[in-house]
């Protein structure tokens, strides 16, 4: 199998050590999904500054294809944050850097590379949302995560073109993450998945709802975890496991990682 993560890359800048540790939810899917030995690529803007070139070496040295990618004068993304016990805090950011400033259109350019991938995933800070309809004209599945600030009046435009999609409900009642996870099935995305935090796990698949408890463990960094989580789920499932045996392996996977300095080590002073 192999697939894409397409959209943001950034480096999460830990405040309280002086380290800078590569990250991104696209570009963690690609990590990820290596890390599950899937054969992964990345696809997405970078910088030319310092941040940037450490994070394609990190991709290199782990055989994650970057072939399509584009550098472009500038500031590279990057997130402030800090870790208070264990739970990760965002502080701010340079909203994707030159990302800011460069379209992604380039990337329906090449529609025969992209029919490769079995699964493409993007998100809600990759900026690519108008790129939604062409990708969902391949052959492959398309994911996409909303995160946890996600405007409800955009879930039924984006829904229709997903097969997966993803949604942080960690600060939300049961009552309001059913009903988001209802409206995005109503808008055609076929299987709606929450994540919640220290409640777990919540699917929707237009009949039965499927519950996933978290592993219990004390972490050491949280940074990380939903993407771990969405990864090894999609993974799971896509090659053919039933959706309770792929949501407990997203659970597992996002309590591995939990178990890793940033979201998944290759940290260096910034």
């Amino acid at each position: 199998m192999r697939v894409l993560g397409l959209g943001d890359n950034v480096i999460d800048r830990y405040t309280h050590t002086g380290i800078g540790y590569p990250g991104g939810n696209a570009l963690n899917f690609s990590v990820y999904a290596r890390l599950l030995s899937a054969n992964t690529a990345y696809l997405g803007v970078f910088g030319d500054d310092s941040a940037a070139g450490h994070i394609r070496r990190v991709l290199e040295a782990r055989e994650i294809d970057t072939s399509h990618c584009r550098v472009v004068p500038g500031e590279n993304g990057y997130a402030n944050l800090t870790i208070e016990q264990g739970e990760r805090r965002f502080i701010d950011s340079n909203a994707g850097g030159i990302r800011q400033t460069t379209s992604m259109d380039f990337v329906l350019n090449d529609m025969p590379w992209l029919s490769q991938f079995s699964l493409i995933h993007t998100s809600a800070y990759s900026y690519v949302d108008e790129l939604l309809p062409g990708l969902g004209l391949l052959p492959g599945s398309l994911s996409y995560d909303f995160s946890d600030d996600f405007d409800a009046g955009k879930i039924g435009p984006l829904c229709r073109r997903l097969d997966y999609g993803f949604f942080s409900c960690a600060e939300r009642s049961i009552e309001e993450t059913r009903a988001i996870l209802e409206t995005a099935w109503h808008a055609g995305c076929r299987l709606p998945v929450a994540t919640r935090g220290a409640e777990g796990a919540l699917l929707f698949n237009g009949s039965i709802w499927i519950s996933q408890p978290p592993e219990i463990i004390t972490p050491v960094d949280t940074l990380g975890a939903g993407d771990a989580f969405i990864t090894a789920f999609l993974l799971a499932h896509v090659e053919g496991n039933t959706l309770s045996q792929s949501l407990r392996q997203g659970a597992l996977f996002a309590a591995e990682i939990c178990l890793t300095e940033g979201a998944f080590g290759e940290g260096l002073p910034y």
